[in-house]
């Protein structure tokens, strides 16, 4: 018998169900579960049992005996199974494995509830009101609904529960007690399903989904709040109308609205309410008292509903979608604006214009056009802005006040949000990625914003020129191109920007910072958007395209220039003779023709130029620098259009036509010379004998008739 423990043989096995046992004595107990016989009885509670094993284990509980002990942590058990299941927590062992989802749990209870999930089997059932549960003890507690038992009691304030899991939660309110600890962040919570939901921040998980649309939540309760859009479902109904409401703010802001009767007022500000638990919030804006605490970042609030909605933009759960273009909202009235943009409903008009808004506040800003006014006025500078939000960001000009110094890096910063961002960008720690493309982001607003980029949904509208956007800050961006109002200020030279980062770049001429370099060159940028662009050089990377020739680009401006050679568009006039430009710089560089303006100087030997390019090309006389190398023979230049004209030496191109006789040439100052003989022009005059040429070089040769001593530079340039 002693020798099948070892072998694991079971010899018995029971001929009704089958089981197998490795002794006959545990066989003979399992038959009497087929009979249902108990012979053995409990002398102090009476309760009854099939085997003497049983009745032995069960006397335990009345004698407090734990025969059975830890050798880690000491912990002492009254049976050995429930000393091996606990051995488990030490050694993570999981030996039981779900065949559906492969989730593995270290107690076979555990997998057996599990199954239930699958299955949704629920075997027991309260004989009140019939609901049922796939756990008995579930059953047990749900039962002191009925007859409002709460058997255990708080030792600090007396408080009753009905459930010893909700005492022990919360004596922790009283010892500020947090067990449990995030092993990503570090960071504690009082009760495990808080540290489950704040995992999910981490993971991204969304265990519930709802089985019409297959939406995904991080949250039970917000999944049944998205399921009465499919079902219609209004189970809060008011008590004195007919009316039936989806949620249950929804039926509390109604009731507000049936009764004119306000017998509360607050002793302080003399305001009324019709309710007193409106009362007892209203007095929180007096003491500032916030009961509700945000178990993920401790942010507090005065409502509960306040913070239910806060805890969204941890989880970036949005229960309200709209069933027009399925875009999803956190909150039921942001849903209900986003609706407008479909039915283009604009209940809000100007008595001044007429003009129609779909939002109060849009109205609100719009009459300021009309007034001119401008409410929100800088304390330090006397700036005054139309909009508040405005008139922030104009402070930060002014402030310098860095209070929190991240003594790794130097580096100081106002807010700790602006540190915890700044960390990311050290440490390269991205914590949130995309569910579709799998970008990664180290701050989750990012990738909210990134989101968008799939959808292509531009919900919010300018209500002047009716632009679309996706993003709430670059509509705020944009209505400053109406206004005309620059917020951000540079303190060095006080030049105004509409935007915050035109303002930071702006600083770095200041500077002459170059925070951004090119892994391959080392070449240094103040902007990251010319590092990028400048890394398509070593890549030859051309990501936009034209779609009448096909040629690449490497910057979406390029090509917008590119597009004018095949529409022969010119928007740009010059004011003096009236030529016309595709470019702008092209404008810029032809207006010097007339000014004679040469800004750009050699330090060397002081020749000024126009142009910064033929600048940089002249600095190469002095450096004797030849970047451009043509790849057949090797011969070296400082003009890249030298390198292009060369190459057609070994290739034999001849792109110039001319137009007469067709004869065709490899550079164009060749084709301009060439045209000269059918139109017999002679630019070039002797000073002498007034004899004239059509190339510089005979007019050279026919001087030295005159003189032997005067000799010109060959030049094909005119």
């Amino acid at each position: 018998m002693h020798y099948q423990t070892h072998t694991n043989e079971r010899a018995y096995s029971c001929n009704i169900c089958h089981k197998k046992f490795s002794q006959r004595q545990h066989l003979n107990e399992h038959y009497l579960t087929h009979t249902n016989a108990k012979s053995y009885s409990c002398h102090i509670c009476h309760k009854k049992f099939p085997c003497i094993s049983n009745l032995i284990v069960h006397g335990r509980i009345h004698t407090n005996e734990k025969p059975y002990s830890c050798d880690l942590c000491h912990k002492e058990f009254s049976k050995k199974h429930h000393l091996d299941e606990h051995y488990r927590i030490h050694t993570n062992e999981k030996p039981y494995s779900c065949n559906v989802c492969h989730k593995e749990f270290s107690r076979k209870s555990g997998l057996n509830l599990h199954y239930r999930t699958h299955t949704n089997d629920k075997p027991h059932y309260c004989d009140v009101c019939h609901k049922k549960f796939s756990r008995k003890g579930e059953l047990t507690v749900h039962y002191r609904v009925h007859t409002n038992e709460k058997p255990y009691s708080c030792d600090f304030c007396h408080k009753d529960f009905s459930y010893k899991s909700i005492l022990n939660q919360h004596h922790r309110t009283h010892t500020n007690e947090k067990p449990f600890s995030c092993d990503v962040c570090h960071r504690d919570f009082s009760r495990k399903c808080h540290l489950k939901q704040h995992y999910r921040t981490h993971t991204n998980e969304k265990p519930y989904s709802c089985n019409k649309c297959h939406k995904k939540f991080a949250h039970k309760s917000n999944l049944n709040v998205h399921y009465r859009t499919h079902t219609n479902e209004k189970p809060h109904s008011c008590d004195v109308g007919q009316e039936e409401f989806s949620d249950k703010g929804e039926l509390t802001v109604h009731n507000q609205t049936q009764t004119n009767e306000k017998v509360y007022f607050c002793d302080i500000c003399n305001k009324k309410f019709s309710r007193k638990r409106e009362l007892v919030v209203h007095y929180r804006a007096h003491t500032n008292e916030k009961p509700y605490t945000c178990h993920i970042c401790h942010k507090e609030f005065i409502r509960k509903s306040v913070l239910n909605q806060h805890y969204r933009t941890h989880t970036n759960e949005k229960p309200f979608s709209c069933d027009v273009c399925h875009r999803d909202f956190s909150r039921k009235c942001h849903l209900k604006q986003h609706y407008r943009t479909h039915t283009n409903e604009k209940p809000f008009s100007c008595d001044m214009c007429q003009k129609k808004f779909a939002h109060k506040s849009n109205l609100n800003v719009h009459y300021r056009i009309h007034t001119n006014e401008k409410p929100y006025s800088c304390e330090i500078c006397n700036k005054d802005f139309s909009h508040r939000h405005n008139l922030k960001m104009h402070y930060q000009s002014h402030s310098k006040e860095k209070q929190l110094v991240y003594n790794i890096y130097g580096e100081e910063f106002s807010k700790e949000s602006h540190l915890v961002q700044h960390f990311h960008r050290h440490t390269k720690e991205k914590l949130h990625s995309c569910n579709i493309c799998s970008k990664n982001f180290s701050q989750k607003h990012h990738l909210n914003e990134h989101h968008q980029t799939h959808t292509n949904v531009k919900p919010y509208s300018c209500h002047i020129c009716h632009k679309k956007f996706s993003r709430t800050s670059h509509l705020n961006v944009h209505y400053r191109f109406h206004t005309n109002e620059k917020p951000y200020s540079c303190d060095v030279c006080h030049k105004e920007f509409f935007q915050k980062s035109h303002l930071n770049v702006h600083y770095r001429a200041h500077t002459n910072e170059k925070p951004f370099s090119c892994d391959v060159c080392r070449k240094e940028f103040s902007r990251k958007y010319d590092v990028t662009v400048h890394y398509r050089i070593h890549t030859n990377d051309k990501p936009h395209s034209c779609d009448v020739c096909h040629k690449g680009f490497t910057r979406k401006g390029d090509l917008n220039q590119h597009y004018r050679t095949h529409t022969n568009e010119k928007p740009y006039s010059c004011d003096v003779c009236h030529k016309r430009f595709s470019q702008k710089t092209h404008l810029n560089m032809h207006c010097r023709t007339h000014t004679n303006e040469k800004p750009y100087s050699c330090d060397i030997c002081r020749k000024e130029f126009s142009r910064k390019n033929d600048l940089t090309i002249h600095y190469r006389i002095h450096t004797n620098e030849k970047p451009y190398s043509c790849d057949v023979c090797n011969k070296e230049f400082s003009r890249k259009k030298d390198l292009t004209v060369h190459y057609r030496i070994h290739t034999n191109e001849k792109p110039y036509s001319c137009d007469v006789c067709h004869k065709k040439f490899s550079q164009k100052v060749h084709l301009i010379v060439h045209t000269r003989i059918h139109t017999n022009d002679k630019p070039y005059s002797c000073d002498v004998c007034s004899k004239a040429f059509n190339q510089r070089g005979s007019l050279n040769q026919h001087y030295r008739i005159h003189t032997n001593t005067i000799s010109y530079p060959l030049d094909f340039g005119n």
